[in-house]
């Protein structure tokens, strides 16, 4: 059965990024409707998966993670605005049997993601 994992990494102190906020939405047409949030946990992870089951779909989807609040939080000094704040990352479910992992790494300069296993 299918599922949509993720995990943060913190770059720029080479941890897991714990207690990183993040939200879920799905394509509705014209825009995004949120179907879900979470808080990493101390190793960088959600408890569970964001979707699995009946709701875990095909189709386009867009996850929020807040990584501005989140090396504010761990105290790093942030220009104002924050060059890296929110993170976006739109992607395509096309086969809702298969795991999809999209896990994030990031420092408050930089950012990347890739499809994971």
């Amino acid at each position: 059965m299918g599922r949509l994992t993720t995990h943060v990494l913190d770059t720029a102190n080479g941890r897991p990024g714990a207690g990183v906020r993040i939200t879920l939405y799905r394509n509705a047409g014209e825009r995004y409707l949120l179907i879900g949030d979470a808080v990493t946990n101390q190793d960088g992870r959600c408890d569970g998966p964001l979707l699995e089951g009946d709701a875990f779909t095909r189709g386009r989807y867009r996850m929020v993670f807040a990584a501005g609040e989140y090396f504010a939080n761990a105290g790093v000094a942030l220009p104002d605005p924050p060059f890296i704040d929110e993170v976006v990352v739109d992607f395509g479910i096309a086969d809702a049997a298969s795991h999809y992992h999209v896990p994030l790494l990031v420092s408050p300069w930089s950012f990347s993601t890739y499809r994971g296993s």
